[in-house]
Parts: structure tokens; C-alpha cells; sequence
């Protein structure tokens, strides 16, 4: 009998893979659209046309092959062309529990922009996280690829305007996102870390578990690239993920940038947690990097759906900062 080579193995065991995904996705599909798009009934639609759309779809790469869904808003045509967010869940969260959780697609229903959610597979990371500590292995790197083609392909079959690409994410996708930025930092106009861990503070999980605990020890960006503006959330009661790494990260973003200023303030609205926002500046007022340190957040989306995990409904709501961030920076990039 013919032994079969490692790469016909790979190829079989990549199909198999795929064809699963996929059967998987078609499954989930209907029941996804309806679940992810349910308003509160104060603000219901009357007619469906007003939810947008809940889009499922298989991202493939040559490192493998991920799951992932769309959010279009209503009405759109294909001569438009639409800001795309992407947004990575946490551990423990999946594409659905996600935009549940942030209500991102209410605000993109009324804003009018794409967002983009993959999905981590479970035969990847048991626990749903991105591997982004996996740096030593290429494991992170790999994952980086899929979800690069993941916007590929949505950019290529939906109208995406590629000058207005933003990314964020929420712990391990926090920290995913950061990575992704170091990859390829010319297909994003900002970033938006909730929760999350700078990028080179880990490259195992060992080494992860001690940069989530503050003790990583960061790698400097370089100054010859334009780093897409940074937006970091974090709160001061995180037991998961140290508050220092969000100033860490900030420092990174603003340290590459060159010589800078630094400027805080207080913002407190109604019974919401109050937090401080430093803006890190650099000559010409331009501003680099964000940093919103909330008091009395724990490891929970800041104004997400209150009966949904890792959501606090008292925090300010960092779906719409973060929204308004990336917009701030598309206009600074109009031609």
C-alpha cells in the first residue's frame, strides 16, 4: 500500500476541518440571526428590515479555517462604502454572547458600519480564547493570518471601505487585536483594547499568566512605523487582567510616537462608574494613544447587557468610545 505524505494528511485533516466548520455554521445560522438581533421592546422595530442582517461565514486560510459572522445594517447598497469594526470575544464568550454583550450592532444598525465577528474554534483553545501568547510556537501568528483573511474576504464580498478599518476586543481579543495591529499595521486606522494584555509581554502560557498579572515584560514598538491610534479600557478592579497592563500599553503606543504630552481628566456621568482618561499627544496635538482607567470595573465590558457574562451595565458604555475613537481617527484620514 502507498503511504500517503504529510502533506496529503494535512490537506485531508484541513478539509475535514472546513467541511465541519461549515456544517456547523449552516446549522447555527438561522437560530444566530434571530437571537443576536433582539432589541429591547421599548426600542423594537416593526418590521425586520430595521434589524440588519446577522451574516454567517468561514473564514479560510493556509493556517487554517475559522467561523466568524457579520453584522450589516439595514438598507445598505453595494456602490456604499462602510466603516468595518472587528471585534474579537474573550474567553469563555463565542461571536453571539458577544455582540450581545457589547450591543455593538444596535449602534452599527444606527451609525451605519460593518462588524465583524470571529469566532475561535474550541479544537483551537478549549476555553474560546485567542492564542495570543502563543508567539513562541507561531501559534499566535497563524491565528493572526486567519483572522486577517477573515477581513479579506469579508472586504472582497461586502461593501468595506478599506481606509476605515478599526479593530477591538475584550481580554484574550484585546490582546489579539494588539497583535494583529503589530502585524499589519497598515490595514487599520485604530485599535481598541478592553481588558486586555500589550503585545510582547507573553509568549507562552506561562509566560502569559504572569503578564496577566502585570509582571510581562513589553517590547518596544518601532518609530519608523505609523501605529494605528490606540484606545485602552480597563478597570480597577480587573482580578483577571492587571490594570497596569492597560498604562503599559498606553506607554508602548505613545513611547513609539516620539516625544509627548500627557493630559488627564475626570469623567463621571450620572450613576455610571467615573473614570479618568489620559490622552498621550504628540507634537501637533495629535493624539497616539487613549487610556480610560474606570473605577470599580471588574473583567467585564463597561456598559454591556447587564444579564449577560463579563458585562457591567454600570460602567460607561465602551461600545459607543470606542466607536467614537475609530471614527475620530477615520476623519483624520480623509483625503
Amino acid at each position: 500500500m502507498a503511504r500517503r505524505s504529510p502533506q496529503s494528511i494535512w490537506t485531508r485533516s484541513f478539509q475535514r476541518t472546513v467541511s465541519a466548520i461549515t456544517r456547523s455554521t449552516i446549522k447555527a445560522g438561522s437560530r444566530a440571526l434571530t437571537q443576536s438581533l433582539r432589541t429591547p421592546k421599548a426600542r423594537a422595530p416593526r418590521s425586520s428590515k430595521l434589524q440588519g442582517e446577522w451574516i454567517p461565514g468561514v473564514a479560510l486560510s493556509p493556517m487554517g479555517a475559522r467561523r466568524y459572522h457579520l453584522f450589516k445594517p439595514p438598507g445598505v447598497q453595494w456602490q456604499e462604502r462602510l466603516p468595518l469594526l472587528v471585534m474579537l470575544h474573550g474567553c469563555g464568550q463565542d461571536a453571539q454572547s458577544f455582540a450581545l454583550s457589547t450591543r455593538m450592532n444596535r449602534l452599527a444598525a444606527r451609525e451605519r458600519f460593518l462588524v465583524l465577528y470571529p469566532e475561535q474554534d474550541r479544537r483551537a483553545n478549549p476555553q474560546g480564547c485567542w492564542n495570543w501568547y502563543g508567539t513562541r510556537t507561531k501559534t499566535a501568528y497563524g491565528e493572526a493570518a486567519i483572522l486577517m483573511a477573515a477581513v479579506q474576504q469579508v472586504s472582497q464580498l461586502y461593501p468595506v471601505d478599506p481606509a476605515r478599518v478599526a479593530i477591538a476586543g475584550m481580554s484574550a481579543g484585546a490582546s489579539m487585536a494588539a497583535l494583529m495591529v503589530t502585524r499589519y499595521p497598515d490595514r487599520f486606522k485604530a485599535v481598541a483594547m478592553h481588558s486586555g494584555v500589550p503585545p510582547g509581554a507573553a509568549e507562552s502560557t506561562v509566560s502569559a499568566l504572569a503578564a496577566m498579572r502585570g509582571r510581562g515584560a513589553t517590547q518596544a514598538l518601532s518609530a519608523t512605523t505609523d501605529w494605528p491610534a490606540l484606545l485602552v479600557i480597563h478597570g480597577d478592579r480587573d482580578a483577571i487582567v492587571a490594570a497596569s497592563n492597560g498604562q503599559a500599553a498606553a506607554k508602548l503606543w505613545a513611547e513609539a510616537a516620539g516625544p509627548h504630552v500627557e493630559k488627564s481628566r475626570q469623567v463621571s456621568r450620572g450613576q455610571r462608574h467615573p473614570m479618568t482618561v489620559t490622552d498621550f499627544k504628540v507634537r501637533g496635538g495629535r493624539t497616539v494613544a487613549t487610556l480610560c482607567a474606570i473605577d470599580g470595573l471588574a473583567h467585564a465590558w463597561s456598559g454591556g447587557l447587564a444579564r449577560q457574562a463579563y458585562s457591567d451595565a454600570q460602567g460607561p458604555d465602551a461600545s459607543r468610545m470606542i466607536w467614537s475613537f475609530a471614527t475620530r481617527q477615520f476623519d483624520i484620514t480623509k483625503p
